[in-house]
């Protein structure tokens, strides 16, 4: 069953908990990026751990491997049940992530990101990886599982492509879900949420369709049911 997370993408704590208070009961994760990290610390994973959500750490490490390793170590004890690594700092950095993370947070599945939704080919061309955006995404994932990765991020638009060649045991969670007809904004890899599950996707991450929402409860239960019709079961905690 596809799962959603809301990824709280603002500026301030206490924002974020005015915006969750009434999705207590309704919504299990929610995503912690760099803005409310960098602010607050890492004491925000336990403020949002202790009102009951499991917590997705974004923070996209990307450094030579003993700096990774040791950002992770630093994080020991705290209670994120994914945290992300990027796939671009190589296998070397992978597995020193995968490593620390056995060792400092066991519990943690830790997730390589591949190609940010926001990337077109163009982009790629950009910063020299003259592939495809669906082909840099295999050979990253390749070398994400290769170095121990339990799951991947990636666009919704790749899933065919990687679960035929890896199944269904990684975790494959999606960004740049978007409902139909609706603005892109800085996306330009997207699918619906139905398309997503339809495709495989364990989570699929949601922003600023709920942030921006008249009725932020009511776009995650919308969300949740377009979910769970896709595959074919009743949405539940």
């Amino acid at each position: 069953m596809t799962e959603l997370i809301l990824a709280l993408d603002v500026a301030d704590k206490d924002e974020a908990l005015a915006l969750v208070a009434p999705l207590r009961g309704h919504l299990r994760w929610v995503k912690l990026g760099l803005q409310l990290f960098t602010r607050h610390g890492p004491q925000i994973v336990e403020c949002f751990a202790g009102q009951g959500f499991s917590v997705f750490l974004d923070l996209k490490l990307h450094d030579i491997p003993n700096t990774v390793a040791s950002a992770i170590k630093s994080l020991r004890g705290r209670p994120c049940s994914l945290l992300t690594v990027h796939t671009l700092g190589g296998p070397e950095m992978l597995c020193f992530a995968v490593e620390s993370a056995r060792e400092a947070l066991p519990t943690t599945t830790v997730l390589g990101v591949t190609v940010l939704t926001s990337m077109d080919a163009g982009q790629l061309a950009a910063i020299g990886l003259g592939h495809a955006p669906v082909d840099a995404v295999r050979l990253l994932a390749r070398m994400g599982i290769g170095a121990g990765l339990q799951g991947l991020v990636c666009s919704p638009q790749e899933l065919p492509v990687l679960r035929a060649e890896f199944g269904s045991g990684p975790l494959w969670v999606t960004p740049g879900i978007r409902a139909a007809g609706a603005p892109a904004d800085d996306q330009n890899r997207t699918l619906t949420p139905a398309e997503a599950a339809a495709a495989g996707a364990s989570h699929i991450v949601v922003g600023r369709p709920i942030l921006k929402a008249p009725d932020p409860v009511r776009a995650v239960l919308a969300i949740q049911a377009e979910l769970a019709q896709a595959s074919g079961a009743s949405f539940g905690r």
